[in-house]
């Protein structure tokens, strides 16, 4: 397992302060702003916490709502919403230095049988093993890989991330808004279908926000735009061990007023839906 995996883990076991509060801290890695898929897992920790063994999430909607702060422990405050029959419903809020930075809402359900399809994974999607890695794009042709992208492709990451196409990191044409990329994590995930939730959701936020600039001829590492996400839901439809790749397809139906929405799924490599996710973003062109 790599190290930055075991850190993964690490950090999703919150340490428990009190009935329904919970605190989680970040990787020291040099990142300015807390990573959105971190605080999304760890906030659905911290709700699981406090739900049956028996009930599992199905579906979370949150709020991002001012930049975490690395440095700085999260608190975690839990609000036992509703314990049903069959369904549980909890609230989470991120506190930081007083302050909430974001809001969960999520719902459990006991495991029950019932009608069932998908939608089938796309055709013709190169194999993972048949794309380079981030070291090996940079080994091939470094020098040609914008000084941001390079940094960024060498970050020690729990997940490694293989995308169909590079067009829109290397070039500024105006790209259908479509995506494909292969995630896989770099080591095991426990055996516990609520760390396997809470890591799916981390890495859930992964490229997702990217796809809102494909048709702008633009990516995430420009200068000119300020991204960030806004929001993010998350249906889980089929529990997963993620030992293998995943696919994640993702399309961009909108953008405007500064705005723009991403959609995805997330597919195991033998073609089953796992789940599904959609994100807003501040899409901002800088005045200065």
């Amino acid at each position: 397992m790599s190290s930055a995996m075991q850190e993964l883990i690490d950090i999703l076991n919150l340490e428990r302060l009190e009935h329904n509060l919970f605190r989680g801290r970040s990787p020291q890695v040099g990142w300015q702003r807390v990573f959105g898929g971190q605080v999304i897992g760890q906030s659905l920790a911290a709700a699981q916490r406090t739900v049956a063994s028996d009930r599992h999430v199905h579906s979370l909607h949150c709020y991002f709502m001012r930049p975490g702060d690395p440095a700085i422990p999260i608190v975690y405050e839990v609000d036992r919403i509703r314990d049903g029959g069959s369904f549980t419903t909890r609230r989470v809020v991120a506190i930081q230095s007083g302050h909430a930075i974001f809001s969960l809402a999520a719902s459990f359900h006991i495991d029950e049988d019932g009608l069932g399809h998908q939608l089938p994974m796309p055709d013709g999607v190169p194999a993972p093993e048949a794309l380079p890695s981030y070291q090996e794009i940079l080994d091939k042709g470094g020098d040609q890989v914008p000084e941001n992208i390079r940094r960024y492709f060498q970050r020690d990451r729990p997940v490694e991330i293989r995308p169909v196409s590079l067009k829109h990191y290397m070039s500024q044409d105006m790209l259908p808004p479509f995506q494909k990329t292969w995630l896989r994590l770099s080591g095991p995930v426990p055996d516990d279908r609520g760390v396997q939730a809470a890591v799916l959701a981390y890495l859930s936020d992964m490229t997702l926000l990217d796809t809102v600039t494909f048709p702008h001829g633009r990516s995430v590492f420009d200068p000119k735009l300020q991204m960030a996400s806004l929001d993010h839901a998350m249906w889980f439809h089929r529990p997963h061990p993620l030992d293998d790749w995943l696919l994640y397809t993702q399309d961009s139906p909108s953008a405007g007023g500064a705005r723009g929405l991403s959609r995805g799924s997330i597919y195991s490599r033998d073609g089953v839906l796992i789940a599904s996710t959609a994100q807003e973003g501040l899409m901002r062109l800088r005045k200065k």
